[in-house]
């Protein structure tokens, strides 16, 4: 499992990238793999608002269907257009070519709150 030490994780399997006052987000290499092959991502609309820990979207795999949850708040400067045609990217690349949104973070300081790389790991070990 893949997991770069410069991002930060949401115990909701997304990860965030934090570029100045802007966060690119995904979902992990561990999510994806428990989802199985993605076949569809709804995500939101390039100026839309969102909420801390509220859903943005969805991915649907051949076995389910998951919501997407924001982990920081701010408002959407870009969305992954790609993956409409190509949802295979969460599977095959998911932190470099399926990047999902890219938030205008209201308060950057609220990655902080989030998982290092380290932490993740430990949280994924102590739920298997």
């Amino acid at each position: 499992m893949s997991l770069p030490n410069d991002l930060r994780y949401s115990e909701e399997h997304e990860w965030l990238k934090v570029e100045g006052n802007k966060v690119i987000v995904g979902i992990t290499d561990h999510a994806q793999s428990e989802l199985g092959d993605i076949v569809f991502v709804e995500l939101p609309e390039v100026g839309d608002e969102i909420e801390a820990d509220a859903p943005f979207g969805s991915v649907e795999s051949v076995k389910t269907v998951s919501e997407l949850y924001a982990p920081i708040a701010g408002k959407i400067l870009e969305v992954n257009e790609e993956l409409e045609d190509n949802p295979e990217f969460v599977n095959e690349s998911p932190y470099e070519k399926a990047w999902m949104i890219v938030i205008e973070a209201t308060n950057i300081a609220d990655v902080e709150k989030l998982m290092t790389a380290e932490q993740y790991k430990n949280m994924l070990e102590e739920a298997e």
